[in-house]
């Protein structure tokens, strides 16, 4: 009996179609799986928002209330009710009981020259930094001192 070929003209038109299938089908279904991923992330946005108009509604009602406005302008704005005598304690630490830089310092030229710079546009410091770079002339190297070597050594060394 002779033997039957492995692969008949049937399996291979059946291979192939099934191939064909899965080229045909798989850009869709990679476009559906990508297209209800954003879908879960725009459902999750709008629920952020949500929360959000939530939050603020509440913030909005809270507003409303005479009693909380007064306790936020004296919190906020330091307003007094007649009568009372207003104080605000200061941090000994903070910036206004800081030593002065001594005249020469580098700290005390970069804070006279910081409201120099806040009134120049951004890029002329950008440019200004180009300028610099290029006019700084390297300083030549120093030589280096050779390692100490040992006169009676008669191996080479490499360094």
């Amino acid at each position: 009996m002779a033997a039957r070929p492995r692969f008949t003209s049937r399996a291979t038109v059946l291979v192939l179609v099934l191939c064909s299938l899965v080229a045909i089908l798989a850009y869709p279904t990679r476009q559906f799986i990508s297209q209800r991923a954003e879908i879960s992330a725009q459902r999750a946005k709008a629920d952020h928002a949500r929360q959000q108009v939530d939050q603020l509604r509440r913030d909005k009602a809270r507003w409303q209330d005479p009693e909380y406005v007064k306790a936020q302008a004296r919190a906020r704005l330091h307003y007094a009710v007649p009568g009372e005598t207003p104080y605000i304690a200061v941090d000994p630490a903070g910036p206004a009981a800081r030593p002065s830089a001594p005249a020469g310092s580098a700290a005390a030229a970069d804070a006279a020259a910081g409201p120099a710079k806040a009134d120049k546009p951004w890029y002329t410091s950008i440019w200004d930094s180009v300028d610099a770079a290029d006019t700084v002339a390297l300083a030549p190297a120093a030589p280096r001192p050779l390692p100490p070597s040992s006169v009676g050594d008669p191996t080479p060394h490499d360094h």
